[in-house]
């Protein structure tokens, strides 16, 4: 495992699978503002990659996930052609200690998720 880093692990557990495609943004917040690190989206299995995951760029302070659920699921049965339940997902989360690696796994349906810190 490297020191330090932001990993992120999305599964769409309404079909058990990754979620290949979801859009994410990785966000720092401090006294100016939000600053964004990252964006893009899941690959196969899931992870978001982007250099974060190595620590570039990541210290102690507040930072912001960002997924985009609504988009997701747009023309899937989920979406049913209404307004989404969840749109974008905002959460926030502290680095205390920007040696350690965090890894935030995000588990989601239309309608609902789960977010923490596990293990990598």
């Amino acid at each position: 495992m490297t020191a330090g880093g932001i990993s992120i692990h999305c599964v769409d557990v309404s079909t058990g699978r990754p979620a290949e495609g979801l859009a994410v943004r990785l966000l720092r917040v401090d006294d100016s503002g939000e600053t964004e690190l990252a964006h893009g989206q899941c690959g196969e299995t899931g992870l978001f990659d982007h250099p974060t995951v190595q620590g570039h760029g990541i210290t102690s302070g507040e930072y912001i996930a960002e997924f985009e659920v609504a988009a997701y699921y747009a023309g899937t049965d989920a979406s049913q052609d209404r307004a989404p339940f969840l749109n974008v997902v905002r959460y926030h989360f502290g680095v205390g200690d920007a040696q350690q690696h965090y890894h935030l796994p995000f588990k989601f349906t239309a309608w609902g998720y789960s977010l923490f810190r596990g293990g990598l």
